[in-house]
Formats: C-alpha cells, structure tokens, sequence
C-alpha cells in the first residue's frame, strides 16, 4: 500500500471552478487521468516540474495549489 503524501492540494476545487473535467487537465499537462486522480487524492505527489506544470495551467503560483504542513 503507497503511504499518502503530506502535501495536499487544491486542485481539483481550481480544476472545477475553471470548467475542466480530469481528462481535460491530464491532456494539457500530459499525464493519463488516473495519475492525474492520484494526485487529487493525495496518494501521490508530483514532481516539481509537473507541480509548476500544473500551477501555469491555472495562471497561478505554485504555493496556490500545493500546500506542505508546517510541523
């Protein structure tokens, strides 16, 4: 079983608000949907630069989507 990650994220609240199905945003940044759904979910995270990927797709700052406890 994957261990969730700690860094969560808001992605798919800016990924409804904009109108965008999953596929839809795994095809603008190139990733398959499930990928995309484990991301969502927290059970995996992104690389930086699929992290930055997705943040440019929306037009905003990375620390907007992805968020790290601070303890």
């Amino acid at each position: 079983m994957v261990k969730p990650t700690k860094v969560t994220n808001s992605i798919r609240a800016v990924r409804e608000a904009r109108g965008l199905t999953q596929a839809e945003l795994a095809g603008r940044i190139g990733v398959t949907r499930q990928t995309l759904i484990a991301i969502e979910q927290g059970k995996y995270s992104p690389t930086l630069e699929l992290a930055f990927q997705i943040a440019r797709e929306f037009g905003v700052g990375l620390d907007d989507i992805f968020q790290y406890p601070e303890a």
